[in-house]
């Protein structure tokens, strides 16, 4: 049942991930000024697969999965909303900052010496390289924005 609480606020983040870029694609596409819809596209749907991913893998142990990102999507929802309206670069630091955020959840998850090795492998392998990545990806961004 731990393993399950564990991975199902992992699908919390990713779920609150995928509510918050779409939001940011949305301001994206609706304001061609802003661009960089095509960057935040693809990290959109890393996030999306690693919905399914973890979702089955809730359903492999059992559980039914979460199906909304709860208080923390609700928040991050919020935080986005604003930064959509003060601009590009906050929207982006505020994507980052929850890229940070997904990066911490999924260490921490990491730590937990009951974790099943195959959802070990599945964070180690590609939930958390994919994190890094979106990272590098919303870096790059900031630092075109202030040149």
């Amino acid at each position: 049942m731990h393993n399950i609480e564990s991975i199902d606020k992992l699908l919390q983040d990713e779920l609150s991930a995928t509510q918050t870029y779409q939001q940011a694609l949305d301001k994206l596409q609706e304001d061609a000024s802003l661009g960089d819809a095509g960057y935040l596209q693809p990290i959109y749907e890393d996030h999306k697969e690693a919905v399914s991913t973890l979702q089955e893998q809730i359903r492999q142990l059992g559980g039914t999965p979460a199906e909304d990102s709860g208080a923390w999507g609700t928040w991050a929802e919020i935080v986005q909303g604003g930064a959509n309206m003060l601009g590009k670069k906050t929207a982006l630091k505020a994507l980052q900052a929850g890229e940070k955020n997904g990066i911490e959840d999924y260490e921490k998850a990491l730590q937990d010496s009951d974790l099943p090795s195959d959802i070990r492998s599945l964070i180690e392998t590609k939930l958390l390289p994919a994190q890094q990545s979106h990272i590098r990806t919303l870096d790059r961004l900031l630092d075109a924005e202030a040149a």
